[in-house]
């Protein structure tokens, strides 16, 4: 009896010691643009529990050891895409790494690159905005059927076609990780491009010539070299690389067509 009741007593310790939070250290960038000039890290330690992703501990900084930080979160399921960092130098959404995976730390977390600083670790990104806008993501008819005849219909094949651009959430992680776009600001970049395809490949769409019109142009496609990067750190397994290499054919081959048959609908 006195055995068992040991081994039930050392079970519970060893079992409290697991549920007790480590600490690890977070090496944070700060900046206001307002009142410094120049980028500083401040380091915060937090606790490490086994359940906390990197977004969990900003906000445990946020509420109980700095106020002023600022960043971006919302839905804390990776579906907003608004929590993307750097983190050790790689552009992740924050609310899906586990704090537990970067032990024994420190974890040094930084504004996605790229992109102006507005404070802290918030981005400008109006100018992805913008680009998204020039490719007119959205579904484009020339003529719209009766209503009485109902939705557009698809078959599995024709929603299979664009389902995995269409996967998109805007989180630009693919901006940050691509060096071309660092390198030369005016590339649409990749999650533009991607999200053009989106809509060139529904069966439902017909403003493919327009998005052409600014996609497949010097500073849309054809900046990309296929470093692949942005394929590599998407979260939603988008593969804009892919996207852009199969709109690449497609250029070339519609400009073929209109020198060997310019009498041809493209």
């Amino acid at each position: 009896m006195f055995f068992w009741s040991f081994v039930f007593t050392l079970m519970s310790l060893v079992s409290n010691t697991n549920s007790m939070s480590s600490k690890i250290t977070l090496e944070v960038f700060r900046y206001n643009p307002e009142n410094d000039d120049e980028p500083s890290f401040q380091s915060y330690e937090v606790p490490c529990n086994k359940d906390w992703v990197i977004l969990d501990a900003l906000n445990y900084i946020k509420d109980n050891l700095d106020g002023t930080l600022s960043f971006r979160w919302s839905c804390r399921m990776g579906v907003c895409g608004s929590c993307g960092m750097m983190i050790n130098g790689t552009p992740v959404l924050t609310c899906a790494k586990f704090l537990k995976d970067y032990l024994p730390g420190p974890i040094r977390i930084e504004p996605m690159e790229h992109f102006p600083v507005v404070k802290d670790l918030i981005i400008e990104m109006s100018d992805f905005v913008e680009k998204l806008k020039r490719v007119k993501p959205y579904i484009i008819r020339k003529e719209e059927q009766p209503l009485s005849e109902g939705e557009y219909k698809q078959t599995p094949a024709q929603l299979a076609a664009y389902k995995q651009y269409s996967m998109c959430i805007n989180c630009m992680l693919c901006y940050s990780a691509c060096p071309v776009y660092g390198l030369e600001p005016d590339f649409l970049g990749p999650a533009v491009i991607a999200l053009g395809q989106r809509y060139n490949l529904d069966s439902r769409d017909q403003g493919k010539k327009e998005r052409e019109e600014v996609i497949a142009q010097d500073d849309g496609i054809w900046q990309c070299t296929f470093v692949g990067e942005c394929s590599a750190v998407c979260p939603k397994d988008v593969d804009p690389a892919g996207a852009i290499q199969r709109y690449k054919v497609e250029s070339t081959t519609n400009w073929w067509k209109s020198v060997l048959m310019p009498w041809s609908d493209k």
